[in-house]
Protein backbone atom coordinates (compact mmCIF):
# COMPACT_ATOMS: atom_id res chain seq x y z
CA UNK A 1 0.00 0.00 0.00
CA UNK A 2 2.66 1.83 0.81
CA UNK A 3 4.45 1.97 -2.58
CA UNK A 4 1.60 2.21 -4.42
CA UNK A 5 0.89 5.86 -2.50
CA UNK A 6 4.52 6.92 -3.31
CA UNK A 7 4.17 5.78 -6.87
CA UNK A 8 1.02 7.78 -7.03
CA UNK A 9 3.00 10.95 -5.31
CA UNK A 10 5.30 10.39 -8.28
CA UNK A 11 3.37 10.73 -10.74
CA UNK A 12 1.46 13.63 -9.44
CA UNK A 13 4.85 15.66 -9.07
CA UNK A 14 5.80 14.74 -12.39
CA UNK A 15 3.08 16.02 -13.73
CA UNK A 16 3.05 18.93 -12.14
CA UNK A 17 6.77 19.53 -13.36
CA UNK A 18 5.60 18.65 -16.35
CA UNK A 19 2.91 21.55 -16.36
CA UNK A 20 5.26 24.36 -14.81
CA UNK A 21 7.82 23.50 -17.99
CA UNK A 22 4.96 23.92 -20.04
CA UNK A 23 3.30 26.35 -19.12
CA UNK A 24 5.31 28.41 -16.74
CA UNK A 25 4.15 32.21 -17.49
CA UNK A 26 0.72 31.13 -17.11
CA UNK A 27 1.35 29.33 -13.79
CA UNK A 28 3.52 32.24 -12.85
CA UNK A 29 0.36 34.91 -13.67
CA UNK A 30 -2.02 32.60 -11.85
CA UNK A 31 -0.40 32.22 -8.37
CA UNK A 32 0.51 35.84 -8.63
CA UNK A 33 -3.19 36.21 -9.05
CA UNK A 34 -3.65 34.67 -5.96
CA UNK A 35 -1.46 35.93 -3.73
CA UNK A 36 -2.78 39.14 -4.43
CA UNK A 37 -6.25 38.23 -3.91
CA UNK A 38 -5.27 36.03 -0.63
CA UNK A 39 -3.31 38.99 0.74
CA UNK A 40 -6.17 41.51 0.00
CA UNK A 41 -8.39 39.22 1.68
CA UNK A 42 -6.19 38.48 4.79
CA UNK A 43 -6.08 42.54 5.42
CA UNK A 44 -10.11 42.56 5.09
CA UNK A 45 -10.46 39.39 7.71
CA UNK A 46 -7.53 41.53 10.35
CA UNK A 47 -9.00 44.94 10.31
CA UNK A 48 -12.56 43.19 11.72
CA UNK A 49 -10.81 40.72 14.39
CA UNK A 50 -9.24 41.45 17.76
CA UNK A 51 -5.65 42.72 18.38
CA UNK A 52 -3.59 39.82 18.17
CA UNK A 53 -1.56 41.06 21.61
CA UNK A 54 -5.54 40.63 23.27
CA UNK A 55 -5.66 37.09 22.20
CA UNK A 56 -4.87 34.74 25.64
CA UNK A 57 -1.98 32.36 25.08
CA UNK A 58 -1.87 28.83 26.80
CA UNK A 59 0.77 26.37 26.51
CA UNK A 60 0.15 22.84 26.28
CA UNK A 61 2.44 20.06 27.04
CA UNK A 62 1.94 16.16 25.71
CA UNK A 63 4.29 13.52 26.08
CA UNK A 64 4.32 11.97 22.56
CA UNK A 65 5.48 8.54 22.10
CA UNK A 66 7.24 6.49 18.98
CA UNK A 67 5.01 3.89 17.03
CA UNK A 68 8.48 2.14 16.72
CA UNK A 69 11.79 1.96 19.03
CA UNK A 70 15.11 3.54 18.02
CA UNK A 71 16.20 0.14 17.89
CA UNK A 72 13.29 -0.71 15.28
CA UNK A 73 13.91 1.93 13.24
CA UNK A 74 17.81 0.98 12.74
CA UNK A 75 16.76 -2.13 12.27
CA UNK A 76 14.39 -1.26 9.61
CA UNK A 77 16.76 0.30 7.70
CA UNK A 78 19.23 -2.00 8.00
CA UNK A 79 17.28 -4.13 5.98
CA UNK A 80 17.16 -2.41 2.52
CA UNK A 81 20.54 -1.86 1.00
CA UNK A 82 20.97 1.25 -0.80
CA UNK A 83 23.57 2.66 -3.02
CA UNK A 84 26.16 5.62 -2.86
CA UNK A 85 26.80 7.29 -6.25
CA UNK A 86 30.55 9.44 -5.94
CA UNK A 87 32.11 11.29 -8.84
CA UNK A 88 36.14 12.29 -9.00
CA UNK A 89 38.61 14.18 -11.54
CA UNK A 90 41.60 11.60 -12.41
CA UNK A 91 44.97 12.66 -11.69
CA UNK A 92 48.21 12.34 -13.31
CA UNK A 93 49.71 10.84 -10.35
CA UNK A 94 46.75 8.50 -9.71
CA UNK A 95 47.41 4.83 -9.02
CA UNK A 96 44.45 2.45 -8.67
CA UNK A 97 44.07 2.91 -4.81
CA UNK A 98 44.16 6.53 -4.55
CA UNK A 99 41.72 6.97 -7.00
CA UNK A 100 39.15 4.30 -5.31
CA UNK A 101 40.19 5.91 -1.71
CA UNK A 102 39.30 9.62 -3.33
CA UNK A 103 35.77 7.76 -4.44
CA UNK A 104 35.44 6.69 -0.72
CA UNK A 105 36.07 3.12 -1.57
CA UNK A 106 37.31 0.43 0.61
CA UNK A 107 37.56 -2.37 -2.00
CA UNK A 108 41.14 -3.96 -2.30
CA UNK A 109 39.73 -6.43 -4.60
CA UNK A 110 38.55 -3.70 -7.03
CA UNK A 111 41.76 -1.61 -6.68
CA UNK A 112 43.35 -4.97 -7.54
CA UNK A 113 41.24 -5.41 -10.93
CA UNK A 114 41.51 -1.92 -11.90
CA UNK A 115 45.40 -2.32 -11.55
CA UNK A 116 45.97 -5.49 -13.60
CA UNK A 117 43.16 -5.07 -16.42
CA UNK A 118 44.28 -3.17 -19.34
CA UNK A 119 41.07 -1.68 -20.67
CA UNK A 120 40.95 -0.34 -17.13
CA UNK A 121 44.45 0.78 -16.42
CA UNK A 122 44.89 2.84 -19.66
CA UNK A 123 41.46 4.25 -19.61
CA UNK A 124 41.99 5.42 -15.34
CA UNK A 125 45.76 5.85 -14.77
CA UNK A 126 47.99 8.78 -16.14
CA UNK A 127 45.24 10.26 -17.50
CA UNK A 128 44.39 13.36 -15.81
CA UNK A 129 41.26 15.62 -16.08
CA UNK A 130 38.77 12.05 -17.13
CA UNK A 131 35.28 12.13 -15.04
CA UNK A 132 34.74 9.05 -13.36
CA UNK A 133 31.41 7.96 -11.70
CA UNK A 134 31.73 5.07 -9.13
CA UNK A 135 28.09 3.04 -7.60
CA UNK A 136 29.11 1.43 -4.28
CA UNK A 137 27.53 -0.15 -1.76
CA UNK A 138 27.08 0.93 1.81
CA UNK A 139 29.68 -1.00 2.72
CA UNK A 140 32.14 1.10 0.45
CA UNK A 141 32.62 -1.45 -1.99
CA UNK A 142 32.58 -1.29 -5.62
CA UNK A 143 29.16 -2.21 -7.51
CA UNK A 144 30.02 -0.59 -10.74
CA UNK A 145 32.85 2.67 -11.99
CA UNK A 146 32.46 4.12 -15.10
CA UNK A 147 34.50 6.47 -17.06
CA UNK A 148 34.38 8.88 -20.35
CA UNK A 149 36.29 11.00 -22.45
CA UNK A 150 36.67 12.12 -26.22
CA UNK A 151 39.30 10.16 -28.20
CA UNK A 152 41.68 12.48 -30.43
CA UNK A 153 40.51 12.86 -33.62
CA UNK A 154 37.39 11.26 -32.90
CA UNK A 155 33.77 12.91 -32.96
CA UNK A 156 32.12 10.26 -30.61
CA UNK A 157 33.12 9.70 -26.73
CA UNK A 158 34.14 6.30 -24.79
CA UNK A 159 32.90 4.91 -21.97
CA UNK A 160 34.96 2.21 -20.01
CA UNK A 161 32.53 0.64 -17.43
CA UNK A 162 33.90 -2.01 -14.45
CA UNK A 163 30.89 -3.92 -12.94
CA UNK A 164 31.04 -6.72 -10.53
CA UNK A 165 29.19 -9.64 -10.94
CA UNK A 166 28.66 -13.10 -8.97
CA UNK A 167 32.09 -13.98 -10.40
CA UNK A 168 33.98 -10.96 -9.99
CA UNK A 169 35.05 -7.77 -11.71
CA UNK A 170 34.43 -7.33 -15.23
CA UNK A 171 35.32 -4.18 -17.73
CA UNK A 172 33.89 -3.08 -21.18
CA UNK A 173 34.91 -0.26 -23.36
CA UNK A 174 32.19 1.01 -25.21
CA UNK A 175 31.76 3.86 -28.19
CA UNK A 176 28.78 5.92 -28.29
CA UNK A 177 28.05 9.22 -30.17
CA UNK A 178 28.22 12.59 -27.89
CA UNK A 179 24.90 14.82 -27.76
CA UNK A 180 25.05 18.25 -28.93
CA UNK A 181 23.43 20.73 -25.67
CA UNK A 182 23.82 23.98 -24.49
CA UNK A 183 24.12 25.66 -20.84
CA UNK A 184 23.41 28.81 -19.22
CA UNK A 185 25.01 29.85 -15.93
CA UNK A 186 25.78 32.83 -14.53
CA UNK A 187 28.02 34.56 -11.70
CA UNK A 188 29.03 37.54 -9.56
CA UNK A 189 32.41 39.08 -8.99
CA UNK A 190 33.67 39.47 -5.99
CA UNK A 191 37.96 39.20 -7.00
CA UNK A 192 38.57 38.73 -10.15
CA UNK A 193 36.85 37.23 -13.57
CA UNK A 194 38.00 34.21 -13.42
CA UNK A 195 37.53 33.28 -9.79
CA UNK A 196 34.08 34.15 -10.18
CA UNK A 197 33.77 31.56 -13.61
CA UNK A 198 35.16 28.96 -11.25
CA UNK A 199 32.72 29.68 -8.44
CA UNK A 200 29.90 29.20 -10.96
CA UNK A 201 31.81 26.31 -12.46
CA UNK A 202 32.11 27.47 -15.71
CA UNK A 203 35.11 25.84 -17.68
CA UNK A 204 37.92 27.77 -18.39
CA UNK A 205 37.05 27.71 -22.20
CA UNK A 206 34.22 29.49 -22.20
CA UNK A 207 35.91 32.02 -19.31
CA UNK A 208 38.43 32.98 -21.56
CA UNK A 209 35.77 33.76 -24.56
CA UNK A 210 33.71 35.43 -22.14
CA UNK A 211 36.95 37.45 -21.53
CA UNK A 212 37.32 37.83 -25.46
CA UNK A 213 34.07 38.94 -26.61
CA UNK A 214 34.05 42.21 -23.89
CA UNK A 215 37.70 42.88 -24.20
CA UNK A 216 36.96 46.35 -25.62
CA UNK A 217 33.99 47.54 -23.32
CA UNK A 218 35.49 46.01 -20.09
CA UNK A 219 38.77 46.54 -18.39
CA UNK A 220 39.16 42.71 -17.17
CA UNK A 221 42.03 43.88 -14.92
CA UNK A 222 39.79 46.38 -13.02
CA UNK A 223 36.86 45.04 -11.94
CA UNK A 224 34.81 45.79 -9.29
CA UNK A 225 33.16 43.58 -6.40
CA UNK A 226 29.84 43.02 -7.43
CA UNK A 227 29.81 43.22 -11.15
CA UNK A 228 27.94 40.30 -12.79
CA UNK A 229 27.96 38.26 -15.83
CA UNK A 230 25.41 35.46 -17.50
CA UNK A 231 26.34 33.28 -20.56
CA UNK A 232 25.21 30.74 -22.89
CA UNK A 233 27.50 28.56 -24.62
CA UNK A 234 27.62 25.08 -26.29
CA UNK A 235 28.87 21.56 -24.98
CA UNK A 236 29.19 18.04 -26.09
CA UNK A 237 27.77 15.93 -23.55
CA UNK A 238 28.19 11.86 -22.70
CA UNK A 239 25.24 10.64 -20.65
CA UNK A 240 24.15 13.81 -19.72
CA UNK A 241 28.21 14.74 -18.50
CA UNK A 242 29.65 17.58 -20.27
CA UNK A 243 32.83 16.40 -21.53
CA UNK A 244 33.73 19.49 -23.66
CA UNK A 245 32.28 22.95 -24.54
CA UNK A 246 32.03 24.60 -27.55
CA UNK A 247 31.25 28.31 -28.86
CA UNK A 248 29.86 30.99 -26.68
CA UNK A 249 26.67 31.55 -28.26
CA UNK A 250 24.99 34.83 -26.03
CA UNK A 251 26.28 36.65 -23.29
CA UNK A 252 25.82 39.80 -20.88
CA UNK A 253 28.16 41.46 -18.75
CA UNK A 254 27.64 44.69 -15.75
CA UNK A 255 30.78 46.34 -14.75
CA UNK A 256 30.30 49.90 -12.62
CA UNK A 257 26.52 50.35 -13.63
CA UNK A 258 27.21 49.76 -17.30
CA UNK A 259 25.38 46.70 -19.27
CA UNK A 260 27.65 45.15 -22.13
CA UNK A 261 25.27 42.59 -24.38
CA UNK A 262 26.76 40.17 -27.13
CA UNK A 263 25.13 37.16 -29.31
CA UNK A 264 26.77 34.93 -31.93
CA UNK A 265 25.33 35.50 -35.61
CA UNK A 266 26.86 34.51 -38.54
CA UNK A 267 25.41 35.86 -41.87
CA UNK A 268 24.56 33.13 -44.73
CA UNK A 269 28.08 33.07 -46.44
CA UNK A 270 29.64 35.44 -44.07
CA UNK A 271 32.19 34.71 -41.71
CA UNK A 272 30.04 34.43 -37.87
CA UNK A 273 31.15 36.83 -35.04
CA UNK A 274 29.59 38.55 -32.00
CA UNK A 275 27.13 41.62 -32.41
CA UNK A 276 25.49 43.84 -29.92
CA UNK A 277 21.36 43.72 -30.04
CA UNK A 278 22.10 46.72 -32.16
CA UNK A 279 23.98 44.81 -34.29
CA UNK A 280 26.70 46.57 -34.43
CA UNK A 281 29.74 44.06 -34.45
CA UNK A 282 31.68 42.84 -31.58
CA UNK A 283 34.67 41.76 -33.17
CA UNK A 284 37.93 43.66 -32.81
CA UNK A 285 41.11 44.02 -35.00
CA UNK A 286 43.16 42.47 -31.66
CA UNK A 287 42.74 40.34 -28.80
CA UNK A 288 43.13 41.91 -25.48
CA UNK A 289 45.59 38.69 -24.60
CA UNK A 290 48.01 37.01 -26.53
CA UNK A 291 47.74 34.38 -24.12
CA UNK A 292 44.70 32.80 -22.08
CA UNK A 293 44.09 32.63 -18.23
CA UNK A 294 47.59 34.52 -17.13
CA UNK A 295 48.31 37.94 -15.45
CA UNK A 296 50.44 40.85 -16.13
CA UNK A 297 54.04 40.95 -14.16
CA UNK A 298 55.11 43.83 -15.99
CA UNK A 299 53.58 46.08 -17.49
CA UNK A 300 54.49 48.91 -20.40
CA UNK A 301 56.47 51.57 -18.13
CA UNK A 302 59.80 52.28 -16.45
CA UNK A 303 61.05 49.08 -14.28
CA UNK A 304 64.20 47.98 -12.85
CA UNK A 305 65.47 45.52 -15.15
CA UNK A 306 65.76 42.24 -13.90
CA UNK A 307 68.95 41.14 -15.65
CA UNK A 308 70.87 44.19 -16.07
CA UNK A 309 69.70 45.91 -12.95
CA UNK A 310 69.20 49.35 -14.23
CA UNK A 311 66.27 50.95 -15.07
CA UNK A 312 64.73 51.01 -18.32
CA UNK A 313 61.47 51.45 -20.32
CA UNK A 314 60.07 48.63 -20.66
CA UNK A 315 58.58 48.28 -24.46
CA UNK A 316 55.92 45.85 -23.55
CA UNK A 317 53.82 43.33 -21.30
CA UNK A 318 54.81 40.30 -19.62
CA UNK A 319 52.05 37.45 -18.98
CA UNK A 320 52.90 35.03 -16.16
CA UNK A 321 52.20 30.95 -17.61
CA UNK A 322 53.96 28.16 -17.61
CA UNK A 323 56.11 26.45 -19.92
CA UNK A 324 54.31 25.08 -22.67
CA UNK A 325 51.14 27.21 -22.45
CA UNK A 326 49.83 28.30 -25.90
CA UNK A 327 50.45 31.41 -27.39
CA UNK A 328 48.18 32.78 -29.69
CA UNK A 329 48.06 35.82 -32.22
CA UNK A 330 46.16 38.56 -31.02
CA UNK A 331 45.07 39.77 -34.89
CA UNK A 332 45.22 38.67 -38.62
CA UNK A 333 48.37 38.89 -39.96
CA UNK A 334 51.87 37.49 -41.80
CA UNK A 335 54.79 36.23 -39.75
CA UNK A 336 57.27 38.92 -40.39
CA UNK A 337 60.02 36.89 -38.53
CA UNK A 338 60.39 33.13 -36.39
CA UNK A 339 63.56 32.50 -35.03
CA UNK A 340 66.07 33.92 -32.34
CA UNK A 341 67.31 37.34 -31.42
CA UNK A 342 69.86 38.51 -28.54
CA UNK A 343 67.67 38.82 -25.20
CA UNK A 344 64.26 38.08 -27.16
CA UNK A 345 65.05 34.71 -27.18
CA UNK A 346 62.52 32.46 -29.83
CA UNK A 347 60.69 35.35 -31.08
CA UNK A 348 57.74 35.24 -33.34
CA UNK A 349 57.03 39.11 -35.20
CA UNK A 350 54.01 39.53 -37.02
CA UNK A 351 52.87 42.09 -39.56
CA UNK A 352 49.51 43.68 -39.45
CA UNK A 353 47.19 46.39 -41.66
CA UNK A 354 48.51 50.14 -41.37
CA UNK A 355 52.32 49.27 -40.78
CA UNK A 356 51.46 47.70 -37.19
CA UNK A 357 53.30 44.94 -35.70
CA UNK A 358 52.80 42.64 -32.31
CA UNK A 359 56.18 40.30 -30.73
CA UNK A 360 55.44 37.28 -28.92
CA UNK A 361 58.69 36.86 -27.27
CA UNK A 362 61.09 34.06 -24.60
CA UNK A 363 58.99 31.41 -26.49
CA UNK A 364 59.35 26.95 -25.60
CA UNK A 365 58.92 26.46 -29.64
CA UNK A 366 57.88 28.36 -32.52
CA UNK A 367 54.71 26.67 -34.40
CA UNK A 368 55.13 28.91 -37.42
CA UNK A 369 57.23 29.92 -40.78
CA UNK A 370 58.31 33.39 -41.94
CA UNK A 371 55.63 34.69 -44.65
CA UNK A 372 53.02 32.46 -43.37
CA UNK A 373 49.47 34.23 -43.30
CA UNK A 374 47.67 33.18 -39.69
CA UNK A 375 44.08 34.34 -38.18
CA UNK A 376 43.11 35.63 -34.77
CA UNK A 377 43.61 33.28 -32.42
CA UNK A 378 45.64 30.83 -34.14
CA UNK A 379 48.54 29.34 -31.98
CA UNK A 380 52.08 30.48 -32.88
CA UNK A 381 53.93 28.66 -30.02
CA UNK A 382 54.15 28.18 -26.52
CA UNK A 383 55.28 30.37 -23.16
CA UNK A 384 59.16 29.43 -22.46
CA UNK A 385 62.09 31.30 -20.84
CA UNK A 386 64.47 31.50 -23.71
CA UNK A 387 66.51 34.62 -24.04
CA UNK A 388 66.71 37.39 -20.92
CA UNK A 389 64.39 35.82 -19.59
CA UNK A 390 64.41 35.14 -15.69
CA UNK A 391 61.59 32.26 -15.35
CA UNK A 392 58.48 31.03 -17.99
CA UNK A 393 56.55 33.93 -19.17
CA UNK A 394 55.45 35.92 -22.39
CA UNK A 395 56.82 39.17 -23.18
CA UNK A 396 54.52 40.45 -25.44
CA UNK A 397 54.53 44.06 -27.86
CA UNK A 398 53.04 46.20 -29.78
CA UNK A 399 54.45 48.55 -32.38
CA UNK A 400 53.23 51.10 -34.92
CA UNK A 401 55.59 52.49 -37.56
CA UNK A 402 58.49 50.79 -35.53
CA UNK A 403 57.40 52.96 -32.11
CA UNK A 404 56.49 50.93 -29.50
CA UNK A 405 52.64 51.46 -28.33
CA UNK A 406 51.00 50.12 -25.09
CA UNK A 407 49.85 46.30 -25.63
CA UNK A 408 46.94 47.42 -23.31
CA UNK A 409 45.37 49.48 -25.67
CA UNK A 410 45.62 47.35 -28.74
CA UNK A 411 41.44 45.89 -27.89
CA UNK A 412 40.56 49.01 -28.76
CA UNK A 413 40.55 49.10 -32.20
CA UNK A 414 37.27 47.97 -33.94
CA UNK A 415 37.38 45.22 -36.88
CA UNK A 416 34.00 44.00 -37.67
CA UNK A 417 30.70 45.58 -39.70
CA UNK A 418 27.42 45.60 -38.46
CA UNK A 419 24.10 43.25 -39.55
CA UNK A 420 23.20 43.94 -42.87
CA UNK A 421 19.50 45.30 -43.70
CA UNK A 422 18.84 41.62 -45.66
CA UNK A 423 19.67 39.55 -42.07
CA UNK A 424 18.40 42.16 -39.37
CA UNK A 425 14.77 40.51 -39.27
CA UNK A 426 16.03 36.86 -38.60
CA UNK A 427 19.06 38.73 -36.33
CA UNK A 428 16.58 40.96 -34.15
CA UNK A 429 14.39 37.15 -33.57
CA UNK A 430 17.48 35.82 -32.32
CA UNK A 431 18.56 39.04 -30.37
CA UNK A 432 14.65 39.00 -28.37
CA UNK A 433 15.24 35.46 -27.90
CA UNK A 434 19.02 35.77 -26.34
CA UNK A 435 17.46 38.62 -23.79
CA UNK A 436 14.85 36.64 -22.90
CA UNK A 437 17.49 33.57 -21.69
CA UNK A 438 19.88 36.12 -20.73
CA UNK A 439 17.50 37.55 -18.41
CA UNK A 440 16.73 34.31 -16.70
CA UNK A 441 20.24 34.15 -15.46
CA UNK A 442 20.50 37.46 -13.70
CA UNK A 443 17.31 36.85 -12.03
CA UNK A 444 18.66 33.75 -10.45
CA UNK A 445 22.32 35.79 -9.73
CA UNK A 446 20.28 38.43 -8.57
CA UNK A 447 17.90 36.08 -6.23
CA UNK A 448 21.51 34.05 -4.84
CA UNK A 449 23.06 37.96 -3.78
CA UNK A 450 19.77 38.50 -2.02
Amino acid sequence: MINGILAAEELIASRVAHTFRTYPKQITAAIAALLLSAGGGAFAVASLGPDAAEIPVKQVFEAVAPSTSFADQIEALDAHSFTLFRTEITRSSDTAEALLQRLGLSDPAAAAFVRGNADARAALLSRPGRTVTAEATQENALKKLSARWIPDGDGGFKRLVVEKTPTGFRARTETDALTPGTRLASGVVRTSLFAATDDARIPDPVASQLADIFSGDVDFRSLRKGDRFAVVYETLDADGQTLRTGRVLSAEFESNGKLYQALWYQEPGQKGGYYRPSGDSLRRAYLSSPVEFSRVTSGFAMRLHPILNSWRQHHGIDFAAPTGTPVRAVGDGTVEFAGTQNGYGNIVILKHHNNQETAYAHLSRVDVKVGQSVSQSQTLGAVGSTGWATGPHLHFEFRVNGEYHDPATIAQQDGGAPITAANRPAFERLALATRTELSAAFSVVQASAD
